[in-house]
C-alpha cells in the first residue's frame, strides 16, 4: 500500500532539517524493515514536507514503529526541527492526507 502524509518544519529550522534527515539511523532503517516499510520519499516545499510511503500495513507499521525505543531516539532528536503533522483537512495529527486522483487506477478503471 501506499500512502501520503503532511508535516511542516518549525520555522527557520529548513536547512538544519534538511542537513540532519540526509540520512536516519541504521537501527531506525532497519526498524523500517521489519515493519515492513518498503520505502519512504520526503519532498519539501518551503516548510512543508510531503512522505510517501509505501508499506505493506501502514496502521501494522506504525504500531512497531510506535512501540520501538529507536523511534523514540529519533523522534526526540528530528522533532525539534519539525512543527507537525497534518491530515487530510488540515487538522493536527499524524494521519494519512487524501488521495484525490491517480493515473494508474483511472487507466485500469477504463480496461
Amino acid at each position: 500500500m501506499r500512502i501520503a502524509l503532511h508535516s511542516v518544519i518549525a520555522d527557520g529550522a529548513v536547512d538544519q532539517y534538511r542537513s540532519h534527515h540526509a540520512r536516519i539511523p541504521d537501527d531506525l532503517r532497519d526498524l523500517f524493515a521489519e515493519a515492513g516499510i518498503h520505502d519512504w520519499i520526503i519532498w519539501r516545499s518551503g516548510r512543508n514536507l510531503f512522505h510517501l510511503v509505501e508499506c505493506d500495513d501502514f496502521d501494522g507499521a506504525m504500531r512497531i514503529v510506535d512501540a520501538a525505543p529507536a523511534n523514540a531516539a529519533w523522534q526526540a532528536d528530528i522533532g525539534r526541527f519539525v512543527e507537525g503533522f497534518h491530515g487530510p483537512d488540515g487538522e493536527d495529527g499524524f494521519l494519512p492526507i487524501e488521495q484525490v486522483w491517480s493515473l494508474e487506477t483511472q487507466r485500469s478503471s477504463e480496461t
